[in-house]
């Protein structure tokens, strides 16, 4: 009877702390939601509906089925800027195709058994992603913060063109009337948010700062009945939807279309799955990732959004951050955070009306300057310079075209770096007391035979060799097949040949 008692206290208890910890997500969900539609590009009136949904069906649907039981996932960073460069490109028509199609290949990835694979991606290449990713929401936020439209969107180079009128911004926002008011709600959210995070006494940290800032510039800009935009609410949820059209399908076997599906299937993936690797270094009561299911749950997701035509969904590090520091203990709390998403957008509609867009974007400037993680390129630069050039070109090559184009370019270096890795061989020979010593360095591979044969027939008959295999990479039949028959020559012509045997029992 005692050990009855003690699970129900238990399950009691577990039931508590999924409750308050869903209530906490809830609060960071729902600027970052809303504002992340708005960098995607979807319609001002319909933005903050959008993001919304999006949370429901992460929270909820993937919730139910994910392999990582704390993981919350919503529309995220990454693939709303990839969201605004599909729109742009391809227009909104297709968007919710590509999104049903990136959800598509997950599931396919995961029954597959995909899942660990999506983890095996350059740590360098991911926060270069992810600073390009950044640095184009600051850029194109900080002009939404003062209440202006991005010169660079939906034009081509346009990461560039909002960083290069940042300059332009700053000065609306001091000397225009029609800005001030917004720039300035817009550095006290900011303010609030840092503020929070240093000064919040232990009793009130639970609450989220974002929520902190908007809560705050949002009663100021009531109190003081600002004439600045404010985030737009449908009266009807339904009209946020936008169903894929017949004639959106019949372009589904574009090569453009595929493409962008591959890549936001790939670039979603990776982050939820990163995010749940880093959920499970966080914590120790809930089992390890489940990848495999994870990637199918996200696929569904995104299927589902797809369908809806509204962001696409990932695991996202705030969120999940957020839930596991709250207490959670199960996917209760990922699935209540969804369905208090979708009380508030179907019940209470009209306090979205009353918070400042200035407020949201100012969140996303934060944000974003958050996702330049300058702690990994220093500890980077200090380890491996041509791992921080991978770095850099991925970076630059994001924010200077888009995502697509800057994971490509990431991963080409990466390959090459690796391709070069193991066929790169350096022979250095000298002489030490009569003895020739070769030191072999890199990958002795039969790519590299001709150059290992050329220094072992150079040597004089009757020669006494000695190699160093302590600085090789790596070693392959072939080169270990010339080594044994150089032994061979050299001990029948009176010379001899040694070989760090422990270090060549390590290799092969």
């Amino acid at each position: 009877m005692s050990i009855e008692t003690d699970v129900a206290g238990s399950r009691l208890s577990a039931i508590k702390h999924d409750v308050f910890a869903s209530i906490v997500v809830l609060l960071v969900a729902l600027p970052l939601s809303m504002g992340l539609a708005l960098v995607a590009g979807f319609p001002f009136e319909n933005a903050a509906a959008v993001g919304l949904i999006s949370g429901v069906v992460g929270g909820i649907v993937v919730g139910l089925l994910s392999g990582c039981s704390l993981q919350v996932s919503g529309a995220a960073n990454g693939a709303a800027v990839m969201a605004a460069v599909f729109i742009k490109d391809l227009g909104f028509e297709v968007f919710g195709i590509i999104v049903m199609l990136s959800g598509v290949i997950q599931i396919a990835a995961g029954a597959l058994r995909f899942g660990p694979v999506f983890r095996a991606v350059s740590p360098a290449l991911i926060q270069g992603m992810l600073a390009g990713i950044g640095l184009l929401i600051f850029a194109s936020q900080f002009h939404v913060m003062v209440d202006d439209t991005p010169p660079g969107a939906g034009q081509e180079f346009g990461g560039v063109i909002n960083l290069w009128s940042l300059p332009l911004a700053i000065w609306k926002g001091v000397t225009m009337e029609a800005h001030q008011r917004a720039a300035m709600l817009g550095l006290l959210t900011i303010a609030a948010i840092l503020l929070w995070r240093r000064f919040a006494p232990s009793w009130l940290s639970f609450f989220p700062a974002p929520l902190i800032g908007v809560g705050l510039a949002t009663a100021v800009a009531a109190y003081y009945a600002l004439d600045i935009k404010y985030v737009p609410a449908p009266d009807d949820l339904v009209a946020a939807i936008s169903l894929p059209t017949t004639h959106a399908f019949t372009r589904i076997g574009e090569g453009a279309i595929l493409a962008a599906a591959l890549s936001l299937a790939f670039v979603s993936g990776a982050e939820s799955l990163l995010t749940a690797t880093a959920v499970d270094a966080m914590q120790r009561r809930t089992p390890r990732t489940r990848y495999n299911k994870e990637l199918v749950a996200q696929g569904v997701g995104n299927f589902l959004c797809g369908a809806l035509g509204v962001l696409p969904v990932s695991g996202v590090i705030v969120r999940s951050s957020a839930n596991v520091s709250a207490g959670a203990q199960t996917r209760l709390s990922t699935i209540l955070h969804g369905v208090w998403i979708l009380l508030f957008i179907t019940l209470a509609p009209d306090v979205l009306r009353i918070i400042p867009v200035a407020s949201l974007a100012a969140v996303l400037v934060y944000a974003g300057l958050n996702l330049i993680n300058l702690s990994f390129a220093r500890f980077l630069w200090g380890q491996d310079r041509i791992e921080t050039g991978i770095y850099a070109a991925t970076l630059a090559t994001v924010v200077a075209t888009d995502v697509l184009t800057g994971i490509a370019v990431g991963v080409g270096l990466a390959i090459a770096r690796l391709v070069y890795t193991f066929t790169h061989l350096n022979i250095r020979t000298e002489q030490i007391n009569g003895m020739t010593v070769i030191h072999l360095e890199g990958a002795a591979t039969f790519i590299r035979l001709p150059q290992l044969a050329a220094a072992f027939e150079a040597l004089p008959p009757g020669a006494r060799v000695h190699v160093h295999l302590s600085e090789l990479r790596y070693i392959d039949h072939a080169s270990l097949d010339l080594l044994a028959n150089w032994d061979e020559q050299l001990r029948n012509d009176g010379g001899e040949l040694a070989l760090d045997w422990d270090a060549l029992h390590g290799l092969f």
